[in-house]
């Protein structure tokens, strides 16, 4: 629990920072799958935050408006990093915080659609994990086969003894 605790801290201090006075210093806009999205990124240079070896601190305002509805949300992420500003400029690490999704929705796209994991019913022990491990090693291998596709990759290769030869059985 204390690192529970430390963290309700922390948000309670970057919560508390005066962000009215800190300026956008980057700032986005797209349109794509219907909708329009809006990113403010403030950044801020911090001493003395309840995050070992803090040196900025950042407030990521995002508002999306449906294109079709004219119906808008919003959220603000805080965010904390340890590269000075000399390092990481507002732009960059705007552009981290969006990439970040890329590699998330490629590699949630392949573990859920190609190899099914979210559909799986196995619960015993540590089955699960097992699977996982095993459809990562897959992907990781076909990738470095050089293939882009994994879902037609595996599909090449559901041949047992393909398989084998794949990694030097025969």
């Amino acid at each position: 629990m204390p690192g529970l605790v430390v963290q309700k801290n922390l948000a309670r201090q970057l919560k508390s920072l005066p962000w009215k006075q800190i300026p956008v210093l980057h700032r986005t806009s797209e349109r794509g799958h219907g909708r329009e999205e809006i990113r403010a990124v403030q950044v801020a240079s911090v001493n003395g935050l309840l995050f070992p070896h803090a040196c900025q601190v950042v407030r990521i305002r995002r508002r999306r408006r449906s294109l079709a509805e004219k119906k808008s949300t919003g959220e603000i992420v805080c965010a904390v990093t340890d590269l000075p500003a000399e390092q990481a400029s507002a732009g960059d690490i705007a552009s981290w915080a969006r990439d970040h999704w890329k590699i998330e929705n490629c590699v949630h796209w392949i573990r859920d659609v190609v190899f099914g994991e979210d559909a799986r019913t196995i619960r015993t022990r540590n089955t699960s994990a097992v699977m996982v491990s095993l459809g990562d090693i897959v992907r990781r291998t076909v990738r470095a086969l050089g293939w882009v596709n994994t879902a037609s990759a595996r599909r090449a290769h559901t041949d047992p003894a393909t398989v084998l030869q794949l990694h030097g059985i025969t």
